[in-house]
């Protein structure tokens, strides 16, 4: 009889799981409903993903606590991203921002306020 906690199958199934639980909350968060033919106009320039990431980490810095495990990252990723619309790897960037937004409770203050709701907007989270 084959060892259920070896079979590769078994292991393929739980990272299925695992990563499908991931996505359903991030897609909970992120979900954004365009109709079909509409396009989003804004008028405002958008900072780019980098410069933001700087702020973060500046001010999460100085903070005094390091930066959260779960958050850096993502925070690293969008350092090296220009717009919300780029690409980092396979992920998108809106996913990404999406992810760090998950993961950057701990950063708080008024800096922390300002940004998480300019990445929000971005993303078109409400």
């Amino acid at each position: 009889m084959k060892d259920t906690w070896y079979n590769p199958n078994f292991f393929s199934i739980i990272l299925k799981i695992f990563f499908l639980k991931i996505n359903l909350v991030v897609q909970k968060t992120c979900y954004i409903f365009v109709p079909q033919n509409k396009y989003i106009m804004s008028n405002t320039t958008q900072r780019p993903l980098y410069e933001i990431a700087r702020e973060i980490r500046s001010d999460w810095s100085k903070q005094g606590k390091g930066i959260n495990y779960g958050a850096k990252p993502y925070l690293d990723a969008m350092a090296s991203l220009d717009s919300i619309n780029g690409n980092y790897g396979m992920e998108s960037a809106k996913s990404v921002v999406c992810y760090f937004l998950a993961n950057a409770g701990t950063w708080r203050g008024e800096t922390a306020k300002r940004v998480k709701a300019e990445l929000k907007k971005m993303a078109g989270i409400r």
